[in-house]
């Protein structure tokens, strides 16, 4: 199986062009691949695909084998990928993804694409939709007790579920003693990302996250959009908000005339391989 490995602001991923041939077993090579230790080491597998209602179709999965409905720094690399290796020669394109279809602008340096701006869509408050049990909707500012300690989370969807919640030090904090806690309580019935944020300023955010069937990530596109939507529900934020995440930073933008979030940021390309699958492909 050839691939390419990418990252959106350390957040990486095995990406292969599925356009002219299917991959069989994604799940099960979702797994192999993202072995840091006996793989080629990721956050996931994504695939480029046809599509039937856009320029491209993206699925991602996640390093334990689950798909996942959309992934923001992933649909950058995406772009990258299409148009730096001549699937299209258009700067603004759409994608389907299982969260629905994306529109993406591309900045191109030197005939390669060096930053994606995404159209993420409307962000999904209501408490059944994202999916997380609540006896309020929207759920902002609400209490929950995970890993023996109270929070006050407030839940977003940008097509796959995000639980927000503050803290003083972003990193002094213990992500893997917490992010568990969260992504298998009892209120997810899905499961749930989880996005830990440090409030800088009104245009600026610390943000660690744990992603469901990942664990810590260096970032996280679709949470990076939901913390910045959390934060603005809380009355923290201004619209546009810069965030720094472990792997680098994303700009975020909220739209009230339309509804939509915006999300700049990086994409780039590590290095291109060939795996054995035995068994698998």
């Amino acid at each position: 199986m050839k691939f390419t490995k990418m990252h959106g602001c350390g957040n990486d991923y095995v990406y292969v062009d599925c356009t002219k041939k299917e991959l069989k077993n994604p799940n099960e090579i979702a797994k192999v691949v993202s072995d840091r230790h006996f793989g080629i080491g990721s956050d996931g597998l994504i695939l480029i695909c046809s599509s039937k209602v856009a320029d491209f179709r993206m699925r991602m999965f996640n390093a334990d084998g689950s798909e996942g409905e959309m992934c923001g720094n992933g649909i950058r690399c995406v772009a990258k990928y299409v148009y730096d290796y001549h699937l299209t020669d258009q700067t603004k394109i759409s994608v389907e993804t299982g969260a629905g279809i994306k529109y993406l602008d591309l900045t191109v340096s030197d005939g390669k694409v060096s930053l994606v701006r995404v159209d993420m869509g409307e962000p999904i408050l209501e408490a059944k939709e994202i999916p997380v049990v609540a006896e309020k909707s929207p759920v902002v500012n609400e209490p929950i007790e995970a890993g023996g300690k109270e929070w006050k989370m407030t839940c977003v969807s940008m097509g796959n579920p995000h639980a927000v919640v503050y803290i003083d030090d972003t990193a002094s904090f213990e992500i893997e003693k917490y992010g568990p806690s969260f992504e298998h309580h009892a209120v997810f019935p899905k499961r749930t990302n989880t996005e830990f944020v440090q409030i800088i300023s009104r245009s600026e955010l610390n943000m660690r996250v744990w992603e469901r069937g990942s664990g810590e990530t260096w970032a996280c596109g679709t949470g990076t959009c939901a913390c910045v939507m959390a934060s603005i529900l809380n009355g923290y934020t201004d619209n546009k908000v810069l965030v720094h995440l472990l792997g680098g930073d994303l700009t975020i933008e909220y739209d009230e005339k339309t509804n939509h979030i915006f999300m700049t940021g990086s994409a780039t390309t590590v290095f291109e391989g060939e795996i054995t699958l035995q068994g698998l492909e």
